[in-house]
């Protein structure tokens, strides 16, 4: 099975399963969504493995809560997330994404800049 990414809108239990593992710190409850406020998740065998939260106003987007499962990480699932979340939104001209909860600013920072964001005070920015 091919790793997938895909924004949810519906959630199945095995949904809030997965994202239970991925955010423990969100309730399912909150993890509400709709035109300007989105999930996207990467999926493998039906299960999912890491997820983005995504808000979007007029050209510009905000990313947060960017997780990916631990024992998946250094994959690419991230950075898979990531480039489909810009693909899949044409019009947003601006993606920001704040450092707010980031474990360790080291890494996310070349993460960052491997996909193409600059630094910025309190995160990064890609135009």
């Amino acid at each position: 099975m091919k790793l997938t990414i895909h924004r949810l809108v519906n959630f199945s239990s095995q949904d809030h399963v997965d994202l239970g593992k991925i955010w423990p710190e969100y309730s399912p409850s909150s993890l509400t969504v709709d035109d300007t406020h989105r999930i996207y998740a990467a999926s493998f065998n039906e299960r999912l493995l890491g997820a983005v939260r995504v808000t979007l106003s007029g050209t510009q987007g905000a990313l947060d809560s960017l997780r990916v499962r631990d024992v998946t990480r250094r994959r690419g699932v991230g950075q898979y997330l990531i480039e489909e979340v810009i693909r899949d939104n044409p019009s947003v001209a601006c993606w920001w994404m704040a450092d707010i909860g980031v474990e360790d600013r080291g890494v996310m920072a070349a993460f960052m800049q491997a996909l193409g964001f600059t630094a910025q005070s309190n995160g990064w920015e890609k135009r």
